[in-house]
C-alpha cells in the first residue's frame, strides 16, 4: 500500500492536501484495478495505458500515474502535478491524476524510495540466460524456511516488474528473491540499482538475445551487472561449471563468492543425480566434506543446478542443511513446463512458455525419462544470431536420439528435423508443418494411447496454440 504523501516523497515533491490517501495495489492493467488501486499508465508496442486511465477509474482505481497528455482527454478527476509546485486540489471521493513527465521512471523512483524503505528486508537477485524462474522460486522456498520471503510473480524481471514487486514489500518481508532479466547492456544494472541486492544468483551464460549483442562475451557483461552491483558485505552465488559465470568471481566487490556446480572443485557440489520422471529428481549435495542427499519435486536432471543455486543462497544465509532440504523438498511452485491430458490419453508436456537450444535439449531429456512414447513438437528458437543454425542442430541431435516422432514448425526449425535425421531417426517419423494448423493435423492422425508429447519453441511462435489444440477437451 502507498499513500499519496509517500508518492510525494518519492518523487521529492511538496506532500499535496490529502497527503494520508491511501492506495491500495498497483497496477499496469485497466482491467486488473480494483477499488483503491493505483493505476499506472505506460505506452506500450500496440497500446498506450493512458487509453483505458478511465476505464481503471470505472474499475474503481483512486488515482492514475499519468503524463500531461492526459489532460487531452475529458476525464472526471482531480489533477495533481507533483514538479509544478503549484496549490494542490483537494481529494475527496473523486480520481486523482498524478502528472509526471515519464510515467515508467516514476514508477522506478517510487519503487526505489519503497525499497529505501525496508533496509531490514535482504534482497537477493537472480539472473542468467537459462533456469531464472526455477532457480527463483527453488531459492525462495530454500530461504523461506526461516524469513518471510517476498518473490517476484511470474515473469516480473525487468524495468517494469521488478518495480512492481518492490512496491508489494511490507515491514514483515526479511527477504525478497527477485528474478532479472536483459535484453541489453545496462537493464540488469538499472535493476540492481533500483532492488539494491545483497545476494547475486548467476545461473549461466548461454546464446539466449544474441542476435541482440552480438556475442557471448557481451552477454556475459550483461549479466555481470549483477555480481557487480552487490556490496563488500555481500554474496555471490555463481555456477561455476559455467566459465563465463566463473570469471564473474574476480568481478564482484562482494567478499563472499560461493561456486556450485557438477564439477567437484566447486564449493558446492552434486553427484548421484537420478531423475524420477514426474516424481522429481534426486541427488547428493557436497560442501566442505559433507554429503547431504536430498530429494526435489523439480523435474528433469537439469534441475539440479537450480537446486545447487539455492542450496548455495541457503549456506550464505547461514540455513541449516535440514531447512535447504525442507525447502527444496516442497511440492513444485507452478514453473513454466505444465503437465496436460492430451488426445487419446496422451500426456503433453506444455513447456511452451519460451525455448532455447540449452532448455531445449534439457526438456528432450527429460522427455526420454518418462515412460510412454516420446513425440517431440519443436518450433524456432529466436534471436540466437550467429548460434541460430548450430543451435537448432543441437536440439534436432538430441531429437533424433530421444523422440520417435518429430514434428517440426518453422524455417528455422527445419535444421532441427535435418539433424534428426542425420542422427537416425527415420524420415517416415519428421514432419514438417508450415503452420499450427498443418502442425495440429499431423499430430491428430500421429497421437496414440501412452504418447508424451513435449511441445516447446520461442515464445513468438505460439505453440501453446498447438497445445490448445490437441488437449483432452478438443478429443
Amino acid at each position: 500500500m502507498l499513500t499519496i504523501g509517500e508518492i510525494a516523497q518519492a518523487l521529492d515533491a511538496a506532500p499535496p492536501l490529502g497527503a494520508d490517501w491511501t492506495l491500495a495495489e498497483t497496477v499496469i492493467d485497466s482491467r486488473q484495478a480494483r477499488p483503491g488501486d493505483l493505476f499506472v499508465a505506460l505506452p506500450g508496442e500496440t497500446h498506450d495505458g493512458h487509453e483505458f486511465v478511465a476505464a481503471a477509474f470505472q474499475r474503481g482505481a483512486r488515482a492514475a500515474l499519468v503524463t500531461p497528455a492526459i489532460r487531452q482527454q475529458a476525464l472526471d478527476a482531480d489533477e495533481w502535478e507533483p514538479a509544478s509546485g503549484e496549490a494542490q486540489p483537494p481529494m475527496g471521493e473523486r480520481a486523482l491524476c498524478i502528472i509526471v513527465p515519464d510515467v515508467l521512471a516514476a514508477l522506478q523512483r517510487i519503487a526505489a524510495w519503497r525499497r529505501r524503505q525496508r533496509p531490514a528486508c535482504q534482497v537477493i537477485g537472480v539472473t542468467g540466460s537459462v533456469g531464472k524462474t526455477t532457480t527463483k522460486e527453488a531459492v525462495a522456498a530454500v530461504v523461506a524456511q526461516r524469513y518471510e520471503t517476498l518473490r517476484s510473480p511470474g515473469n516480473y524481471n525487468n524495468e517494469i516488474g521488478l518495480p512492481l514487486t518492490l512496491l508489494q514489500l511490507e515491514p514483515r518481508h526479511q527477504r525478497a528473491v527477485l528474478e532479472m532479466s536483459m535484453y541489453a547492456l545496462g537493464e540488469i544494472a538499472l535493476l540492481a540499482e533500483l532492488a539494491a541486492p545483497r545476494i547475486g544468483v548467476v545461473t549461466n551464460v548461454e546464446p539466449i538475445h544474441l542476435e541482440r549483442l552480438g556475442a557471448l562475451e557481451a552477454i556475459a557483461q550483461a549479466k555481470a551487472e549483477l555480481p557487480r552491483a552487490l556490496p563488500p558485505e555481500g554474496a555471490a552465488v555463481l555456477n561455476g561449471d559455467d566459465p563465463r559465470v566463473r570469471a564473474m568471481a574476480a568481478l564482484t566487490p562482494a567478499r563472499r563468492v560461493l561456486t556450485f556446480g557438477l564439477a567437484s572443485d566447486n564449493e558446492l557440489w552434486a553427484d548421484g543425480i537420478v531423475s524420477r520422471g514426474l516424481q522429481g529428481t534426486a541427488l547428493t549435495l557436497h560442501h566442505q566434506g559433507r554429503a547431504v542427499a536430498l530429494e526435489t519435486p523439480m523435474l528433469g536432471a537439469h534441475s539440479a543446478w537450480a537446486a545447487l543455486a539455492a542450496a548455495g543462497v541457503g549456506l550464505v544465509e547461514g540455513l541449516s542443511w535440514d531447512e535447504i532440504a525442507a525447502g527444496l523438498g516442497q511440492p513444485n511452485p507452478p514453473l513454466r513446463m505444465v503437465i496436460r491430458r492430451g488426445l487419446r490419453g496422451a500426456m503433453i508436456l506444455d513447456d511452451t512458455y519460451n525455448a532455447g537450444p540449452s532448455s531445449t535439449v534439457a526438456a528432450l531429456d527429460f522427455l526420454a525419462t518418462l515412460p510412454g512414447r516420446p513425440v517431440a513438437v519443436l518450433g524456432d528458437m529466436l534471436e540466437l544470431g550467429s548460434y541460430e543454425r548450430e543451435g537448432h542442430r543441437q536440439v534436432g541431435r538430441k531429437a533424433g536420439q530421444v523422440a520417435s516422432e518429430l514434428v517440426t514448425m518453422g524455417t528455422r526449425a527445419r535444421a532441427i528435423a535435418e539433424a534428426a535425421r542425420e542422427a537416425g531417426l527415420a524420415g517416415s517419423a519428421i514432419h514438417q508443418a508450415a503452420s499450427h494448423a498443418e502442425a495440429v493435423a499431423i499430430l491428430r492422425e500421429r497421437l496414440q494411447a501412452g504418447d508424451v508429447v513435449l511441445v516447446k519453441g520461442s515464445r513468438s511462435m505460439a505453440m501453446d496454440k498447438i497445445v490448445a489444440a490437441i488437449g483432452e477437451e478438443t478429443a
